[in-house]
């Protein structure tokens, strides 16, 4: 199933009913008298956030979310029924826009949050509202109000606890497969993952959290490159990142990966440079355990702790789940 994380769509709160002019036709009633009922309130479209959502899936099928018209008001002062709302799930994170200003409008993070996304139209008033002593007898009622209706946009930012970051290749989506029970695309060839992975870690002491594979990052990605911001804003809603570093350095070599790493979050948004980041130098077991050494003196060197696993063979990773056990109790 294809990850969504952005869609525009359309709401339409329901018209208000219109209110009824008519009169009394009772016996023993001389001149009888108005009474005409109320209309309706239209129903109004509401967005709620729902936990077992991590996908705008749904807004691929359907982009019209249309509340229901108040019932108009009839004789007898019986008003008319409110209209049936209509209700939108979405995962907790989405981020909702005015479509035409980009104005935020609500930021839903909460299970059960909600936001009101278009009010429904007021019901009419029936003719007995309009009776005074100079005019008992109003032919007049009053009309339904139209509801709200508008174009809004809405952006998803995966809210996970640990975010995996690193250069195409560096065995991010390995990595999640050994942590979690997800099973993202893994192959013997370089590629790179075109859309966000999500995983449950669980540890034996602790309570299990959301760990998310975050792809698009290569040099230049705050500037749009790559995929950039299209999935770089969903690291802005982990509470830690794990750099995941190729120490083989097939391509680039490891203090260089970390580097633009950290460059590319910190021109993307600076308030990442304060969460709380490990370096997981990966691939190890493609490394003698003379240049293993190297690489992590390299990073000492410049006053950076590493932390050396193999994601494929599994070397280090329950040293690894246990030192992000206690990081989480922290932050």
């Amino acid at each position: 199933m294809p990850f969504i994380d952005e869609a525009k769509f359309l709401v339409k709160a329901g018209d208000g009913g219109n209110g009824c002019a008519s009169f009394r036709r009772e016996k023993f009633v001389p001149k009888g008298g108005p009474d005409g009922g109320d209309g309706g309130k239209g129903g109004s479209v509401i967005i709620e956030t729902a936990n077992n959502l991590f996908s705008l899936i749904d807004f691929r099928y359907r982009s019209h979310f249309i509340a229901e018209r108040g019932v108009h008001g009839k004789g007898k002062k019986q008003h008319g029924r409110k209209g049936k709302g209509c209700l939108v799930k979405v995962p907790p994170g989405a981020i909702i826009k005015d479509a035409e200003t980009g104005e935020v409008l609500a930021d839903l993070i909460e299970d059960g949050e909600r936001f009101l996304a278009a009010a429904g139209g007021k019901g009419g008033a029936g003719n007995v509202h309009y009776a005074t002593s100079r005019n008992q007898a109003p032919r007049k009622a009053g009309k339904g109000k139209p509801g709200e209706e508008r174009w809004l946009k809405i952006e998803l930012k995966l809210i996970a606890d640990i975010g995996l970051i690193g250069l195409p290749n560096a065995g991010k989506s390995t990595l999640l497969s050994k942590l979690s029970a997800a099973n993202p695309k893994v192959a013997a060839y370089p590629f790179t993952t075109l859309e966000p992975q999500l995983g449950v870690l669980q540890f034996e002491y602790h309570p299990p959290c959301i760990i998310a594979d975050i792809p698009g990052l290569i040099e230049g990605a705050h500037d749009g490159a790559g995929l950039g911001h299209k999935f770089l804003r969903h690291i802005e809603r982990t509470r830690i990142l794990l750099h995941v570093i190729d120490a083989s350095g097939v391509e680039d070599g490891p203090l260089d990966q970390y580097r633009v790493l950290e460059n590319e979050l910190n021109r993307f948004n600076k308030e990442l440079m304060g969460r709380q980041r490990f370096i997981l130098l990966n691939k190890i077991d493609l490394l003698s355990d003379e240049s293993l050494e190297d690489v992590i003196a390299e990073f000492k060197d410049q006053g950076l702790k590493s932390v050396t696993i193999s994601a494929m063979r599994g070397d280090g990773l329950e040293s690894l789940k246990e030192m992000l056990a206690e990081a989480l109790e922290t932050v």
